[in-house]
């Protein structure tokens, strides 16, 4: 079954809106938001991915190149990093940012929608997506994608908020995610609605055993999560066989 969202704030043109709003300072409000713990959780991802000299990672939603470079660094430069995102604003961002980091070849961008992905079949041996799926229309459409385009034995990577499961968290984590982040996104990058949007598409998101089956219903493989911070983000992984 497809993931439809219930109102317009999930269409593919507001999303593009959203990023487009927030593209220049999404970076900094990442290590507001999470006092810096963003980048253990995606550190944690790539350790996890392990890409190998050679290897072509298609990293979708990729947008201002957090995941990519890690990437790219692991791999010392001798692989091929696909940044894919929907927003063309996100992309020159991380573009200006490789450029200004030294990362001159080993990484190139697109712009392109995670359902309908502008890369051919079985052409890629990992792909990973870090807090992007619950911001894609058609859930379902883009792991199918997914699928299509990993290699057999390819990996999936998808790092995403999901469901606390410490009780004792649950209450202080509601409370900050709609107290705090909406007040945050207005002072800083002045834009409550497109935080408060992320916040609502949390909540709308398929749970970890949800989103793990409809990995499985995708055609994926070896499906499996670990959960960081309690639940609030979990690591999905899975295999194309």
């Amino acid at each position: 079954m497809s993931e439809q969202f219930p109102d317009r704030r999930a269409s593919d043109g507001f999303v593009r809106g959203v990023f487009t709003s927030v593209a220049r300072r999404y970076d900094l409000m990442n290590d507001l938001m999470s006092g810096g713990v963003h980048r253990c959780w995606k550190d944690r991802m790539v350790r996890q991915l392990d890409p190998r000299p050679g290897e072509t990672v298609l990293d979708v939603a990729g947008g201002t190149g957090d995941i990519a470079f890690r990437i790219h660094d692991r791999m010392r430069g001798q692989g091929n990093v696909v940044v894919c995102d929907l927003t063309a604003s996100m992309v020159e961002v991380g573009r200006d940012r490789a450029i200004d980091g030294g990362r001159l070849t080993g990484l190139s961008w697109v712009c392109g929608d995670a359902q309908r992905l502008p890369v051919g079949s079985a052409s890629v041996d990992a792909y990973t997506i870090a807090f992007g799926l619950r911001n894609v229309t058609d859930v379902d459409a883009a792991l199918a994608e997914a699928a299509r385009v990993l290699r057999p034995g390819g990996r999936l990577l998808c790092l995403e908020f999901s469901r606390v499961v410490w009780p004792s968290l649950q209450q202080l984590y509601d409370a900050y995610s709609h107290a705090v982040l909406p007040r945050l996104g207005e002072a800083v990058a002045g834009d409550r609605e497109s935080y408060q949007y992320l916040v609502d598409s949390i909540r709308r998101f398929p749970d970890q055993p949800t989103l793990a089956e409809r990995m499985r219903e995708a055609g994926l493989a070896r499906v499996g999560w670990r959960n960081f911070s309690g639940g609030i983000v979990a690591l999905h992984s899975a295999r194309r066989l």
